[in-house]
Order: structure tokens, then sequence, then C-alpha cells
């Protein structure tokens, strides 16, 4: 096999991570009044409906009481 005769300089990858630019990013726009009420709403929302299939969901997955009539179908009737 083919094999490379000097060695492969990796130190850049390490220096990377220690890089920093001299050029500063923009200023982050500021959310205005609306932007914060539609996230409250929608935060609100989803709590709410986590709230409603709990309620609404917790008799259901309850075990129910003794049943007091039980059902038979009705085919075994005619025999």
């Amino acid at each position: 096999m083919f094999r490379r005769r000097e060695p492969v300089p990796f130190a850049f990858v390490a220096d990377a991570d220690r890089f920093r630019s001299n050029v500063t990013p923009p200023p982050r726009e500021r959310a205005g009044a609306g932007r914060i009420v539609g996230r409250t709403l929608i935060g609100l929302t989803v709590a709410a409906g986590l709230a409603g299939s709990l309620l609404f969901g917790m008799p259901a997955l309850q075990p129910s009481q003794s049943p007091t009539h039980i059902q038979q179908p009705q085919a075994a009737d005619g025999r």
C-alpha cells in the first residue's frame, strides 16, 4: 500500500478551537411586545393542553370498580 512519507499536520484542528475573530457579530434584535405576547400565549396553550389531557385522561387510567352487570353475547341466548 502507498504510505505517506511526511507526517500530516493536525495542529490546525487544535488551533481552530482557540481561534478568535476580530469581527464582532451584529447585535441581536430585541423581541417586540407582540412577539413576547405570542410566545407567552403559545406556552400557555401548550401547558393548558397538557393539564387538560391529564385532567380528562386520569379517570380513564384508573381501574374501574367491580362491574354491576356482566355482559354476555346475545348469540348465546338462543341456545
